[in-house]
């Protein structure tokens, strides 16, 4: 799949995704949350309205009020690919997202995933 088409993937059609995937391991919807707000910086009205306006993936990270300054932090494969070596920067987000949901889904605590 290309980035483009990456890129243009609707966030609330990822977050159903994000949904199933974390309550068939136990977490909820809340914890899911605040690990999309810690790495973006959206409030939950926020989350909310990227929701409602069907916002792609471009846009959803483009839009961030802050992405948070210990992404970088952020190691590790998903997809088969080091996420702290992609250069693309919104494909990078985009990973580190996945890569904090994937965590969530294996049970990590939330304070080790927010890189406390």
């Amino acid at each position: 799949m290309s980035n483009q088409r990456v890129f243009q993937m609707k966030i609330s059609a990822i977050y159903t995704l994000y949904i199933q995937k974390i309550t068939k391991k136990g977490r909820t919807k809340d914890e899911l949350n605040q690990v999309i707000q810690w790495l973006t910086g959206y409030d939950e009205q926020g989350l909310l309205d990227q929701f409602d306006q069907e916002a792609d993936l471009a846009i959803f990270f483009g839009e961030a009020p802050q992405i948070n300054t210990s992404a970088d932090k952020i190691r590790g494969v998903i997809c088969g690919v080091r996420v702290e070596n992609i250069t693309d920067p919104l494909m990078q987000q985009i990973r580190w997202l996945d890569k904090l949901v994937d965590e969530l889904a294996k049970g990590k605590k939330i304070a080790q995933i927010l890189r406390s």
